[in-house]
């Protein structure tokens, strides 16, 4: 059995099955990701990354292949169980941060942990820690509308490693920030990633920002190939 915090095994995907204009948008898609191991995926616009995301994330269903996450195969899963793997074992950044305008940067991190039962002091205590780690401990109190856009997309960074997943998924973190936050945005995952052991699959049109990842792969006709 495979140790991969994430292993995508002959995964397809097709849109309009059986239709004359049916698209195979993944084609037998393999891809392995370690503990510990950030990889960048790289693709045109429209090539299927978010569907490859969406699988990975178990928040669709593959046509064919196997999905398995820390050891745990969720292909042929009920969706209750899909779900408590989704909200134990994964965390999602994208684009946009999503945040809860209303909430400050500290509640945004806590809600997510009391709705997965951890106490009210413990979870304060890791977000205050989470924040720590991406420099932006002082602004904990600060809503997201007084943040700036690389603090808001730091605190949905500390948000999605709210609950300790293994993996974390992301869709173009940094496609929205100048290139300076982008830096400071993707060297806060960086440092999440080595202090906690995090495996990460990334999808970025910045080549620059790939480069600097373990691991960079294409997404070429719906199958993943190295770049």
């Amino acid at each position: 059995m495979s140790n991969a915090a994430l292993l995508l095994d002959g995964v397809e995907k097709v849109y309009n099955q059986g239709k004359p204009n049916e698209i195979a948008v993944l084609r037998g898609v393999h891809l392995e990701v370690s503990p510990g191991e950030v990889v960048a995926m790289v693709a045109p616009s429209g090539a299927g990354k978010s569907t490859l995301l969406h699988m990975a994330g178990l928040l669709d269903t593959p046509d064919a292949g196997r999905v398995t996450i820390a050891g745990d195969d969720l292909s042929g899963k009920s969706d209750r169980a899909r779900t408590a793997a989704r909200r134990s074992k994964i965390g999602f950044i994208y684009q946009f941060h999503h945040l809860l305008p209303e909430f400050t940067a500290l509640e945004n991190i806590v809600l997510p942990q009391l709705a997965a039962g951890v106490p009210k002091g413990e979870a304060q205590e890791r977000a205050l820690d989470l924040l720590g780690k991406v420099g932006v401990a002082a602004r904990a109190a600060h809503r997201p509308g007084e943040l700036s856009g690389g603090e808001q997309q730091r605190v949905a960074f500390c948000r999605a490693l709210a609950n300790q997943p293994g993996l974390l998924l992301a869709d173009e973190p940094t496609g929205n920030l100048d290139p300076g936050t982008s830096d400071q945005v993707f060297d806060a995952l960086m440092t999440l990633a080595r202090d906690t052991g995090l495996a990460a699959l990334i999808a970025t049109h910045n080549l620059e920002l790939a480069g600097r990842m373990d691991r960079v792969v294409r997404l070429e006709n719906g199958v993943l190939v190295d770049a």
